[in-house]
C-alpha cells in the first residue's frame, strides 16, 4: 500500500512539472508575440519617419524649382 501512495505521488508530481513547463511554454509564446509586434511597431514608425524625410525632400525640390524659375 505505501508504496501505491508513494507511486501516485510520483505520478502527481509529475503531471505538476507537466503543467508548469506548459505554463512557461505560454509565458513564452507571449513574450514572442510581444516581441514580434514591438518589432512591427519600430519598422512601422521607421517606415512613417523615412515618409515624411521624403516629403520634406518634396518639399525642398519644389522650392528650389520655384527659386529656379524665380516665382
Amino acid at each position: 500500500m505505501p508504496a501505491e501512495r508513494e507511486r501516485e505521488r510520483e505520478r502527481e508530481r509529475e503531471r505538476e512539472r507537466e503543467r508548469e513547463r506548459e505554463r512557461e511554454r505560454e509565458r513564452e509564446r507571449e513574450r514572442d508575440q510581444e516581441r514580434g509586434r514591438k518589432r512591427r511597431r519600430e519598422r512601422e514608425v521607421e517606415r512613417e519617419r523615412e515618409r515624411e524625410r521624403e516629403r520634406e525632400r518634396e518639399r525642398e525640390r519644389e522650392r528650389e524649382r520655384e527659386r529656379a524659375h524665380g516665382i
